[in-house]
Parts: structure tokens; C-alpha cells; sequence
């Protein structure tokens, strides 16, 4: 095995992304840093299941897998980095493409030794064609994408995001896998934040790691219709806020909210005036973005605060698994890597 060698694993649900299933695939496939292998991760969906493995039965780079885990996208992606042979392994979620050079620039990244994790940029596809007028680019991650604030080029962080990212290997030999109980489980409310949860821990386990987000790793990821209504924006920034408070609860508030309070008094301040500004202006949705601003921020400091006392009373729990890799696995027994 290669340690620059990268498996891209795809988590997927359901068939009504069938189509954005194979999109996600082809890009991969096209990439100009050819990945070592593809492997789709199936969660508890046999017809998925069959249907894909018949898609893909002569395509021997991509192999059809079944979530050895509970539901979620957690123990999904938890059994593709146990399934993978690749020194490196990339997340690509099944509604998003990759652009041809995406693997090029994670690649580069890992030139440095210590270099842990590498995210990417990921670019919002509306469904309804454009941005809603009144929807902050502040907030594009309540809808899964890089949001306005962070800082541009390649860049230390503290946590990649998790629909476009790669990790090491050896990171979840240091630090575990994703941990289960906080991830997306299909259509039901989001806890998530997995990645922010695990990219804390690995610091703590490996203090020298270095993360980082190069933007030139771009991806394209497809808003549904659903999602572009207020209605949906308050659920998951009270999502948001939920997860948080798990998080806090797993690696302190002071790891846990170490970013968000930077992002809370500087950029959202600066959303918020740009905003006013535009409705002064007469610009279209510059009271609608400022108000949705206010609103996202306190929808999810209640649910940071019901969350909060819920973890205190016993509530939602989550589990760090050791995965034990197929490298690892495969190499005691003498059989072949790949």
C-alpha cells in the first residue's frame, strides 16, 4: 500500500438519489489523480444494495457495501474506512460531484508528515436554479457547504467538514473512528457535527496534527427544493445547536466552541450589517439575510441550552469505536493489500 494512495468512500441511503449516486461516482472516476478505489457504503437498504451491486458488478475500482453499523452516516463511513486500502481515505457525499482535480490537491496536502486531515471547498447547487434572496452565505453550512468566514487558500483548522474531507489513516488508528449517536440518520433531524467531535479528539491524540482546508478541492453539492425554505433553515440550525452540546459535552466547551465563538462575534456581526446596509440600499433580501442571521443564531443557542440539559439529565449518548482495518487485517493473515 501506497500511504499517498486515496480510497473515496460514498455514503448512501436511498434510492431517490439514484442519479446523483452515479453522478457522485463519475466524478470520482474522473479525477485527474485517479483514486485507488470507490466503495459505496449502503445503510440498511437492501434494494439499494442490490441494485447498485448490479450497476457496478464489471467496474472492478468501485465496491458496494453494506453498513456493518447501526443506521447513520457515522457507522457508514466507519465501515468504508475499515473496508478501504488506500493511506488516505476522502468522504464525497452522495449528493455532491467533485471537480477533476479534488484528490490532486488533497494529495498535496500530505506532502507534510503531519499533516492529519484535508477539506475541501464545497459549493451549493440550488435546486431552484439560484441563492433565495434572503438565505446568508453565512449559513450555506445549515445546508452543507463552506459558509462565508472562512479564511481562504490552504489553511490550518480545527476541523474539516465532513461531506468533503480526507483523512490520514493512521488518524483514526490514533483517535478511533466517527462516533455513532451523533451523525445523520436518513430524513430524521441531524445530530451531526461527527467530524468537528473527531477532529478534536485526534488533536488531542496526536497534539503535533496538523489539519487543514485547501479550497482549490472543490465539490458541488446539489440543495434540494426543501431546503431552501426558512422552515428547513430553523430546523437544522436548532439541529446545530443540538449537536453542539454533545460535542461540548465529549471534548469540553472550550475545544468544543472554540470556533463558533469567533464566527458568532465577528462574522456573523459583519453578515448582519452588510445586511441592514443592503436593505438601506434597497437591495433585494438585505432584511430578509440580516433577519435570518439573528433568527439561525438564536434557534441554535436554544438548542445549544436544551441540549445542554439533556446531557446533564442523561441524554443522547454516543460511542467511539476502534475499526480495525482491512490493511491491518489482510496484512496478518498475508493476503494481498489491494
Amino acid at each position: 500500500m501506497n500511504e499517498l494512495d486515496v480510497s473515496v468512500v460514498v455514503c448512501v441511503y436511498t434510492e431517490d438519489r439514484w442519479e446523483d449516486i452515479l453522478a457522485a461516482v463519475a466524478s470520482v472516476r474522473a479525477q485527474s489523480r485517479p483514486a485507488l478505489e470507490t466503495l459505496l457504503v449502503v445503510d440498511h437498504n437492501q434494494a439499494l444494495l442490490e441494485r447498485l451491486a448490479k450497476e457496478y458488478k464489471e467496474t472492478a475500482e468501485v465496491r458496494v457495501l453494506v453498513n456493518a453499523g447501526p443506521r447513520g452516516l457515522s457507522a457508514g463511513r466507519n465501515t468504508g474506512i475499515a473496508a478501504s486500502h488506500g493511506g488516505i481515505i476522502a468522504f464525497l457525499d452522495d449528493d455532491a460531484v467533485a471537480e477533476r482535480d479534488w484528490l490532486r490537491h488533497f494529495a498535496e496536502g500530505y506532502a507534510d508528515p503531519l499533516v492529519m486531515a484535508v477539506g475541501g471547498r464545497t459549493m451549493p447547487i440550488w435546486a431552484s436554479g439560484r441563492r433565495p434572496a434572503w438565505f446568508p452565505e453565512e449559513f450555506d453550512w445549515v445546508v452543507g457547504c463552506t459558509y462565508k468566514g472562512l479564511p481562504p487558500g490552504r489553511v490550518r483548522v480545527r476541523n474539516v467538514l465532513g461531506g468533503n474531507a480526507s483523512f490520514r489513516r493512521t488518524a483514526f488508528e490514533a483517535a478511533g473512528g466517527f462516533a455513532t449517536g451523533i451523525g445523520r440518520d436518513g430524513d430524521k433531524r441531524p445530530l451531526g457535527c461527527e467530524e468537528t467531535e473527531l477532529c478534536i479528539r485526534l488533536a488531542r491524540a496526536r497534539p503535533d496534527a496538523v489539519l487543514l482546508i485547501d479550497d482549490r478541492a472543490v465539490i458541488h453539492h446539489r440543495v434540494p427544493e426543501i431546503r431552501e425554505h426558512f422552515g428547513y433553515f430553523r430546523t437544522r440550525t436548532y439541529a446545530e445547536g443540538l449537536s453542539k452540546a454533545l460535542v461540548a459535552r465529549s471534548v469540553g466547551a472550550d475545544k468544543g466552541l472554540e470556533s463558533e465563538r469567533r464566527y458568532t462575534t465577528r462574522v456573523l456581526p459583519a453578515g448582519i450589517a452588510r445586511g441592514v446596509r443592503d436593505a438601506l440600499l434597497a437591495r433585494p433580501g438585505g432584511a430578509g439575510r440580516a433577519g435570518a442571521i439573528v433568527a439561525g443564531v438564536l434557534t441554535a443557542a436554544g438548542g445549544y441550552v436544551l441540549g445542554s440539559l439533556r446531557a446533564r439529565r442523561g441524554g443522547p449518548t454516543f460511542t467511539v469505536v476502534e475499526i480495525e482495518s482491512a490493511v491491518r487485517t489482510e496484512g496478518t493473515e498475508g493476503g494481498d493489500p489491494r
